[in-house]
């Protein structure tokens, strides 16, 4: 498996970033043998709230870096199914002109009920595209709004997409987004209302400038906010020029190199929290559990008494 996900066999990267999201035995292996390979690629991820049009803008992406020679892999990060737990593949439907160009790799992962936006396992799946020498991996959210945040700790470059007309302005500035975007793109700029979104977004980040606590560090990135029209392919090269600069403002820079470590760890801790999960799962299944639960429920022993026979047992 993993000699074919070095050689982007798409058949093995198919198996591999299924046993990365299932969770199976051999990951810790998988993983660890494929770790040495990456590193290389360009993480983008793009977010926003339905309707904003991230996968025609993720498409655009495609077509414009295929045109300068360079591979693209895509993870659509989909809503789950309610019947099959599988990914519900809206977001490949938009990408279909790119299913048979042997440069591009499209894998849609079910949320499987992660909230921020992303599957569990998106990390560690384009870890594995990396690995396989990809140029540019694109990382597209769900598309439920204000929760998806968790891209940002995903990707090395975060796009936030909005559109005009939709208080996409008004909702970034409430949910925080103001803080993980790197890049922001006002899509369908041939709408009315698209300059008027242009400037709420300087306001906001703007009034964002004004409150920090710290000065501000002459290396600081510098957000751009761009007008594209992805339908057409209109802003797209202005977009890709934009995400080339924070590439080279994160190796650059010394806030730049920061984001790596930080991003690490929010890596390390997201599979802490995933074997913290599986084990209590196992939990449930202890013998005593049910018995310590009626105990709790009866109000005979506290709910953190109880845990800590659970656990003690165990170790």
């Amino acid at each position: 498996m993993v000699a074919g996900v070095r050689e982007r066999q798409p058949r093995a990267l198919a198996r591999a970033i299924s046993v990365v999201e299932d969770g199976a035995p051999e990951v810790r292996a998988l993983m660890q043998a494929v770790a040495a390979d990456a590193g290389h690629a360009h993480v983008i991820g793009l977010t926003g709230s339905p309707g904003v049009g991230k996968s025609t803008t993720t498409s655009a992406l495609i077509t414009h870096y295929r045109s300068q020679d360079l591979s693209v892999a895509v993870l659509a990060c989909d809503p789950t199914s309610p019947f099959s737990g599988g990914a519900i593949l809206g977001d490949r439907v938009r990408m279909q002109e790119h299913f048979l160009d042997p440069g591009v790799y499209i894998r849609s992962m079910a949320s499987r009920g992660h909230l921020g936006g992303l599957s569990a396992t998106t990390t560690q799946a384009a870890r594995l595209l990396d690995a396989a020498g990809f140029d540019i991996i694109l990382i597209e959210t769900v598309g439920v709004g204000q929760s998806e945040v968790e891209v940002a700790a995903a990707a090395d470059t975060t796009v936030v997409l909005l559109a005009p007309g939709m208080g996409d302005g008004i909702q970034a500035t409430k949910a925080g987004i103001l803080e993980v975007g790197d890049i922001f793109v006002v899509n369908k700029a041939d709408r009315d209302g698209a300059h008027e979104t242009v400037r709420e977004l300087r306001h906001s980040l703007s009034l964002a400038a004004d409150v920090r606590a710290h000065p501000a560090d002459p290396d600081e990135w510098t957000q751009p906010i761009l007008l594209t029209v992805a339908s057409t392919g209109q802003g797209i090269a202005e977009l890709a020029e934009a995400l080339t600069s924070h590439r080279t403002w994160l190796t650059t820079t010394e806030p730049g190199q920061a984001r790596a470590s930080l991003r690490a760890a929010a890596e390390l801790e997201a599979v802490v929290l995933a074997t913290l999960r599986a084990r209590a799962h196992a939990v449930r299944d202890d013998a005593r559990f049910a018995a310590l639960a009626a105990q709790v429920a009866a109000g005979s022993r506290d709910a953190y008494t109880a845990a800590e026979v659970l656990l003690s047992e165990r170790d």
